[in-house]
């Protein structure tokens, strides 16, 4: 299939390269900063003798354009955020091209208020100008939060939902994975630019790019200090008490000059936080043998360090060099706890981090910049649980026992190697380059080795006051659906009358499965990929631009060697005016494949439970509950193995992407644009059981019942690249620059995304019955809407809003049972037929049968939909001038004078004379105290069906959490020099 587009592409790329150059006057170039990276979005202008001005900003690429100049001598400007051209230009022009490259430099503190920092949006046919896109700098960038996990969510919520369905992906200085700089490092955001560029494998849409500052030439520092307790939060709706909250975070930068040729910047953070763990599950009295609700507080204690210096250092004219290096620690004493797991679950966990980034960059000639980027990444993390007692989990009720991790440990090195040329000539601007990456995991898992017992509900015996059989009228008893706390109280109660297990489960007693692994822990893994791209952004005329490009993908731990990945995009400004003339209208359109890649983590899985190595035992109604027995006396047991594969045939999943975009210019620098987007997925990753029985020949509760395709029992679980996934959006983004004190950024999506998975570990509900696996995606939110802005006052207070509205995301609705024999309790119920069948359960999504009959359709895949989200965010800060003046009255007189062109009244570009400033500033997140649940329980045996017991809102990759308050309000202070 990708062939025919390979083709296609290459000859298209090849013609562009024969187009005759035109003859006519052009002043080009290649904009960077004083470390050689590249600048997109710069500003520059063209000053003739006379006065008149011309403007153009620098593409993706760096390269800015001025065609069909005349001759002349001119003066030549440029800034963007926090940098400048320190000295203007002169030059004098022919016809012909001239080549003009431009390096800028920090502005020092005394220019600084000179600079336009926030530019107001327009729109163009350069494929880093489409008015979809959000660039954020300067105050933008200042509205978000200090703190590291809220800033991450302030990203992900202005990025929107993704095309596809993995979710975002965040690039930092060009590198994949990798931790976000803190605020103070980030020179500029730049959200959904360009998305079919072939230099990335992700998908554009939801794409968060992440650039860095280089060091000053000036002496200069940030000093930050954000605290925050549960005294000034409101209480969490999932739990009885206010839930503890302390936090306090340290997050300096200081940069300066190193010499002549070098600059330093470094980072220096410290964050100090003791969570409120909030447990909220249904418990058994061990007394009364009464199940009711718990609710249980613990604090997390959780600490980070921080440090990331880097140095600049400008090797001769032509070279620089950037050396980067990230060292975390974090400790986190009482991590995995809350929501249904209880305080014995909780273990000690500590991480170190380090990340080192070498990058080169060189200009090759008058119209060449090649950069070269390495970068060497450690992850290592040990785990250690309080507890090393068996598993007690009863599903959708809570989860006792110790935590079944073990003493486990995780060393991942990640490798990235990088080389990129940018060359501009006449019309075109070409870019190509590759990228290396090699991973390796050396993981020590003893996952599920003390054991795990699990209690689901079913349809059972109904008991009266002496916990005997309820008889109806022909003598059978009385069958109800029960709950998988009742199975666990019947369970404690009858081994507390001293019956035996055949006895206790025949009253509906009993664990439903035990699991148990053993063998060789640890494990080490590999993986080795590589992408080529080339991309041509070809300005075949002054208001058509052609972006052409082409990407090769391989990776070697699968038999997938064929990913070529054309994109193409096209932007025509109908009716545009003079040439460089900013166009009113532009029509977008695109194409493009987007492979992912098959995580190592997978292939660790698979190589893990490969039935050699290490084994994971289940055992269905084990009768040896609370007691484990040595692992001798359980190879004397019937069991099922549990084997996990990865398909030979299993291709990299790929989605085709395609997008039309209408933009406009409106007035009072303000865009927008509408934006339709289809994504298809044809080979999405999900897994399946090779080896269930054959349909009607297992006996649900039977261990080993029926009749396997392998001819031996137990599961097989193989991943595949069977599914598939089709997405359909509706975008609306407007950007409006109203003036230096205001400026508003919104966002609507209308959304629909249906598939038949959502990732390698969704699993067909019936193996044999692939009907009603198709529905909602997990992706599936199909209203969302954002607000963003910053508002500053003449009292020199900036508001900073931003607001986010979605509608619910959909679960799946499961029996907890496993009634196909393939050890997973992800079983659907049918839609009821029969009203007298016992055990039936009314539901608001009809009446659902936990046991099908053949002649009933089972409800299909997320089926079921949550509640609706709202979160309004809001940012207040102010600013007190201190120190010496270091601004000129002319220079205070222009920014007045442009801020007199805006809007009047209480709004004013912020203004501060003295050489220091001290900002306090409130940060609420949550302001309206509006309640978000988190994951809805689609367990039907679950006492909290259809509801949440957590807020939304998970830990980040490092497991740290902040979410013990519903509405926060942080304190923050910042000293700048």
């Amino acid at each position: 299939m990708n062939r025919q587009f390979t083709l296609p592409f290459l000859l298209l790329i090849c013609s562009s390269c024969l187009i005759a150059q035109q003859t006519s006057t052009i002043l080009r170039g290649v904009i960077t900063d004083s470390s050689g990276a590249i600048l997109p979005a710069a500003q520059v202008t063209l000053t003739s003798p006379a006065g008149q001005i011309k403007t153009a900003v620098a593409d993706a690429n760096g390269v800015y354009v001025f065609r069909d100049v005349a001759p002349g001598d001119y003066t030549v400007r440029s800034s963007t955020p926090q940098l400048v051209l320190l000295e203007p230009v002169q030059v004098s022009l022919t016809s012909g091209t001239r080549t003009l490259n431009l390096q800028l430099d920090v502005a020092p503190l005394s220019e600084r208020v000179e600079v336009n920092t926030d530019a107001p949006p327009t729109i163009g046919t350069a494929a880093q100008e489409n008015a979809s896109a959000l660039v954020m700098r300067g105050s933008d960038l200042d509205a978000l939060s200090d703190d590291s996990e809220d800033l991450l969510a302030d990203l992900q919520a202005l990025a929107g939902p993704s095309a596809g369905p993995n979710g975002g992906s965040i690039y930092v200085d060009g590198f994949s994975g990798g931790e976000l700089p803190s605020k103070e490092s980030i020179r500029e955001v730049r959200i959904n630019q360009n998305p079919f560029s072939p230099e990335y494998d992700k998908v554009g849409y939801g794409r968060i790019e992440v650039i860095t500052k280089p060091g000053t030439n000036h002496f200069h520092g940030n000093l930050n200090y954000n605290l925050d307790t549960d005294a000034w939060n409101t209480r969490n709706p999932y739990s009885a008490i206010k839930a503890p909250l302390l936090l306090n975070e340290f997050e300096n930068t200081i940069s300066g000059t190193l010499g002549k040729r070098a600059s330093f910047t470094l980072d220096a953070n410290q964050n100090n936080v003791d969570n409120g763990s909030i447990v909220n599950a249904v418990t058994l009295d061990q007394q009364t043998f009464v199940a009711s609700p718990f609710f249980d507080v613990f604090k997390t204690i959780q600490r980070r360090t921080r440090l990331y210096p880097r140095i600049d250092y400008q090797l001769n004219d032509k070279n620089t060099l950037t050396f980067r290096y990230a060292f975390t620690h974090g400790d986190i004493q009482g991590a995995g706890i809350g929501a249904f797991d209880l305080v014995s679950r909780g273990y000690h966990t500590r991480y170190m981090t380090q990340t080192v980034q070498v990058i080169e960059s060189a200009l090759l000639g008058p119209n060449a910049v090649n950069e070269t980027r390495f970068q060497y990444y450690r992850n290592a993390m040990q785990m250690l649980p309080n507890s090393l007692s068996p598993e007690i989990q009863v599903l959708g009720s809570f989860n006792g026992g110790g935590a079944q991790i073990g003493h486990s440990s995780d060393a991942q090195d990640n490798y990235e190697f990088q080389n990129i040329t940018t060359l501009a000539r006449g019309a075109h601007a070409w870019r190509f380059g590759v990228r290396a990456r090699l991973q390796r995991d050396d993981n020590v898992s003893p996952l599920y080795f003390n054991g795990t017992f699990t209690f689901d509900g079913g349809v059972e015996p109904v008991l009266n006051a002496n916990n005997q059989p309820v008889i109806d009228s022909s003598g059978q008893p009385v069958l109800a659906q029960t709950t998988s706390i009742e199975r666990y109280r019947r369970t404690i109660l009858f081994q507390s009358l001293g019956m035996s297990a055949i006895q206790t489960s025949a009253l509906g007693g009993g664990p439903t499965q035990f699991t148990i692994g053993s063998g060789a822990s640890g494990l080490t893994v590999s993986q080795f990929d590589v992408g080529l791209f080339a991309g041509d952004d070809w300005q075949i005329r002054p208001n058509i631009t052609l972006n052409l490009g082409l990407r090769y993908e391989a990776q070697d731990n699968i038999h997938d060697w064929r990913d070529f990945a054309p994109r193409i995009g096209v932007a025509w400004a109908p009716g545009a005016g003079p040439r460089n003339a900013r166009p009113k209208l532009v029509v977008r359109a695109g194409f493009g494949v987007f492979y992912d890649r098959f995580m190592l983590a997978n292939t660790l899985t698979a190589e893990r439970y490969n039935g050699i190595d290490q084994q994971q035992y289940v055992f269905t109604n084990p009768t040896f509950f609370p007691n484990v027995p040595s692992m001798a006396s359980l190879n004397q047991l019937q069991s099922t193995q549990v084997i996990q594969q990865v398909s030979p045939n299993l291709h990299a999943p790929f989605i085709l992407q395609s997008a039309v975009t209408l933009e406009r210019q409106l007035p009072r620098s303000s865009t927008v644009a509408v934006t339709y987007t289809n994504s298809y997925g044809p080979n999405a990753l999900r897994s399946q059981d090779i080896n269930a029985p054959l349909p009607g020949t297992y006996v649900p509760g039977v261990q080993n019942s029926g009749m396997y395709p392998l001819g031996h029992p137990g599961a097989v679980f193989l991943m595949e690249s069977s599914g598939r996934y089709n997405q359909n959006q509706f975008i609306v983004n407007v950007n409006s620059k109203l003036s230096q004190s205001l400026s508003l950024s919104g966002s609507y999506v209308l959304n629909r995304a249906m598939s038949d998975t959502d990732g390698v570990t969704t699993f067909p509900a019936d193996p044999y019955d692939l009907r009603g696996e198709y529905g909602p995606a997990a992706t599936d939110a199909r209203h969302r809407f954002t607000l963003s802005g910053t508002v500053d006052t003449k009292w020199n207070i900036r508001f900073s809003p931003l607001i986010t509205l979605q509608s619910g995301l959909p679960f799946d609705i499961t029996t907890g049972n496993d009634l196909y024999g393939t050890t997973l309790l992800n079983s659907r119920p049918g839609i009821a037929t029969d009203t007298t069948r016992p055990g039936l359960v009314s539901t608001p999504y009809g009446l659902l049968d936990p046991n099908p009959i053949p002649s009933e359709t089972l409800l299909s895949r997320n089926a079921g939909r949550g509640p609706g989200q709202m979160a309004v965010n809001l940012r207040i800060a102010k600013t007190f001038g201190l120190g010496p003046l270091r601004e000129s009255n002319s220079s205070r007189a222009a920014s007045g004078a442009q801020e007199a062109k805006g809007v009047k009244g209480i709004f004013s570009a912020p203004s501060n004379n003295r050489r220091y400033s001290l900002t306090f500033g409130m940060s609420f997140r949550n302001l309206l105290n509006h309640n978000n649940p988190g994951p809805i329980i689609g367990n039907l045996t679950s006492p909290l069906f259809g509801r949440a017991n957590q807020l939304a809102g998970a830990v980040n990759g490092e497991g740290f959490s902040e979410n013990a308050d519903n509405r926060r309000l942080e304190m923050q202070t910042r000293f700048t020099f």
